[in-house]
């Protein structure tokens, strides 16, 4: 019995975010970079310069007129632009949700200590999700519901919104809330 061997796949070509060298299109171009007159010049003329000085002619900006090219090593310049990628994502805030669980018959007391926590959680920055959620033949309390969320909404205006208003969700009531912008003074 001869084994069956599966075709292989061709390699993946990667595909690179910029055009280099012999790949730009445009007739002219303005070039720019460290150790190079900038201005506006032919093809094969920003090809020349690039090669005199053993890089590589990268286009920045293609829909620019004429396009704009940096003569640079282009790893080096791949790599830096990873970089700023990865610190633009690292500076990016990352939204979080706090979830606070109520029942349709929930105390003051409870009321209270929940409370407590959803301020807490919005004066680090969290978004709160509040949600009553209706076990057995509780569903037909929902105003007790809407009336817990509001009251829990203005128990919080001080410091949070109401983003999304009370919602009926099969057997849970939700809403979210999310902390106010405080605006400094210039």
């Amino acid at each position: 019995m001869a084994l069956q061997r599966r075709p292989m796949r061709p390699p993946r070509v990667v595909e690179e975010p910029y055009r280099i060298n012999g790949r730009i299109l445009a007739r002219t171009v303005r070039v720019v970079g460290e150790n190079v007159e900038q201005g506006v010049y032919d093809i094969q003329q920003a090809q020349a310069l690039a090669q005199a000085q053993n890089l590589d002619l990268v286009e920045i900006s293609p829909n620019a007129v004429p396009p704009v090219c940096r003569i640079v090593d282009y790893s080096k310049f791949k790599y830096e632009q990873k970089k700023k990628q990865k610190e633009i994502k690292a500076k990016a805030q990352k939204v979080v949700i706090k979830e606070i669980r109520f029942g349709p018959n929930t105390d003051d007391h409870d009321f209270e200590f929940k409370l407590k926590h959803a301020i807490n959680f919005l004066k680090e920055g969290s978004k709160v999700k509040a949600y009553v959620q209706f076990v057995g033949r509780s569903i037909v309390f929902k105003e007790r519901g809407v009336e817990l969320l509001q009251r829990f909404a203005k128990g919080l205006e001080d410091i949070g919104r109401v983003e999304a208003e009370p919602k009926l969700e099969g057997k849970r009531m939700s809403m979210f809330l999310s902390p106010k912008v405080v605006q400094t003074k210039k």
